[in-house]
Formats: C-alpha cells, structure tokens, sequence
C-alpha cells in the first residue's frame, strides 16, 4: 500500500508539474475598444489647421505652403499629420510564446534561448527576452478608413520572430548591425544618456544621443541581452526599443514621418526615435490616463506609469501597441488615368 501511495503521489506531481510548465504561456487578444489608447494617434493636423489634439504630445510637421505634390502617382492634396497604430509587440520568457494571440505555444521542432535574469557581484542584474513583431494596422483591417493611401494597407500578421534570429542572443554577431558600438561602450557615453532620459520623460527623446535608449538605458547592442535590468517594465520596454531600432537597421522597417514621408515610405537605417509612441496591452492594458496621456514616446521612465504592471505568474511576459508619426500627402485630385 505504502508503494501505490508513493507511485500515485509521484504520477500526481508529474501532473501537476507537466500542467505549471503549460500553463507558462499567457496572454492576451487585445480587444481593440477597451485595449487600445486611440488617443495617442493625435494629434491630428491638415495643413498647419489642428484638426484635434486631445492634449497629446506631437514632433514638428513640414511647414510652408498646405498644398503638396506626389509624382508617383501623380496627385495634388494636402499635408495631413498623426500617428498610426501600426505594429504590435510580444517580449516574453518562454520562447515561441505568442502572447498577442491569445497565449498560444508554437512549436517548430526545434529549442530556441530562453529567458534568464543573473545577478553579477551581487548587485548589478542581467536579463534576456525574446522578442515577437506583429504587422499591426489596426484602423485599416477594422475598416474605419477605407482606401485611403496615407494609411498601411495590410492585414494582421506575424512578421519577426527573434527565436529564428541568430543575432538576438549573440553580442559579437550583434556587431554586424552595430560596429559603431565600438565607440560608444565607455563611461562618458554612458552618461549622456542621463539627457537622453531627461529629454524623454519631458518631451520626446534627443536624435543626437543616437546610442541611447533613454532612461532605459543602452540602445547597444542591438539584441535581447539586457545589461542593466531594473524590472521587467523597464526591461520589455527596453527590448521595445531595441526591436525597433534593429528592424530599422535591417530595412526591414521604415519610417513615415517628416518631408521624406510625405508621398512614401523611406528606409532610415540609423532611427529616428521622435517617430514611435507606445503602450503596454498585456498583462494591464495602458489606458488610463497619467497627465492626459496613456502612451509614451520611447525612451521615457517607466516609473511615469509602470507600477503595478508586472506580477508573477501571469504577468512576467509583455505585449505594446507601436505608434509610428505619419505625415503625408492625402490625395485630393488624381493627376493620373
């Protein structure tokens, strides 16, 4: 009896065990009323008119004439400007965790890096996520706005898994993308990132400190290994940062904004971090407003807004919604057949 007693209680662990680890993988799908802040696509212009602000926080838009001119295809209409709801992003412990679905595990076959934290002399600690990058346009597949060329017309989709990126884990590969963190590993360049995060948590981030990351920390490397992890707020968002930064790299993201946006999208290699807003949708959803606002540029201190974001269990793993600026040419007349 005492061996029967001893066999159930071992097969009653073995359950229980094999059910926490898959039970590991939580998450989420946004429900795009109550999930989403679609405040922060304002403000919104047309010409140098305020169309709506909402009392949020905007970069400068082209000036001059409101009148614009696209050759390809050719039309004529005016300048609008706002921020469009266009990528979705997972970081997460477990690999192929698919938070933004629902909490679904992939499995390819085949065992990618998980995630790990380490302490280093007790003091400093480390961490490591991977990182999953949802095409995102939500106002186009909602069909709010039909056939309108100043919006990414494409559906939802995974686009980026960083389990398949041998770059994501490894520093000195990283290097290819990065070689200029050569010149920035050292303790003066560290510290001018303290503006970069002044700059963030007041307005929007500063271009010239391009290998910072804001009160984040380090923009470099360009990959999942977190050098100075304070929480997993700050870290995912870090990893936010980085995701995007190193799509840019790879032109595999482009930027919208400014005149170069105007009639296209261009490729910009080294990110423009006044481009992007964000907000967290899992494991607490970021629409509560804090001074008016429920999203933030990149860079700005999570102690603004991440307290209560991350609890054990259920609330280790992170999903954002990415604004990217948008200014272009809307079409009033087609000069075209």
């Amino acid at each position: 009896m005492r061996f029967v007693f001893k066999a159930i209680c071992a097969i009653g662990m073995m359950v229980v065990l094999a059910s926490a680890q898959a039970a590991t993988c939580k998450g989420k799908f946004a429900n795009p009323i109550t999930d989403i802040c679609w405040s922060c696509m304002f403000p919104l212009y047309i010409g140098s008119a305020t169309l709506a602000s909402m009392d949020q926080e905007d970069t400068p838009n082209p000036g001059g004439n409101p009148a614009c001119f696209c050759g390809n295809p050719p039309k004529l209409g005016m300048k609008v400007s706002f921020w469009e709801p266009v990528r979705r992003v997972d970081v997460v412990r477990d690999p192929f965790c698919m938070v933004s679905l629902g909490g679904i595990k992939m499995d390819p076959g085949f065992d990618a890096p998980v995630a790990s934290r380490f302490r280093r002399d007790g003091q400093d600690q480390s961490s490591f996520y991977q990182v999953h990058w949802y095409v995102d346009p939500l106002i186009y597949y909602l069909q709010a706005v039909l056939d309108n060329s100043c919006l990414e017309n494409q559906g939802f989709d995974v686009a980026y898994l960083t389990e398949l990126d041998p770059l994501w884990k490894d520093d000195e590969l990283t290097r290819i993308l990065n070689p200029d963190v050569y010149l920035f590993g050292n303790l003066p360049a560290r510290a001018a990132c303290a503006a970069d995060c002044v700059a963030a948590t007041a307005g929007f981030p500063n271009n010239t400190f391009f290998w910072c990351a804001g009160c984040q920390g380090s923009l470099y490397p360009l990959n999942g290994n977190i050098q100075a992890h304070v929480g997993g707020v700050q870290a995912s968002s870090l990893e936010v940062y980085r995701i995007t930064a190193k799509l840019h790299r790879e032109m595999l993201m482009w930027a919208a904004s400014g005149e170069d946006g105007m009639c296209g999208y261009y490729p910009q290699p080294v990110l423009d971090k006044t481009g992007y807003k964000y907000h967290m949708l899992y494991p607490v959803p970021q629409t509560k407003k804090i001074a008016g606002k429920c999203c933030q540029p990149l860079g700005r201190s999570t102690a603004l807004w991440g307290a209560g974001r991350e609890f054990p269990f259920e609330g280790e793993d992170f999903a954002y919604q990415i604004f990217r600026k948008r200014n272009c040419c809307q079409g009033a007349v087609s000069l075209g057949n």
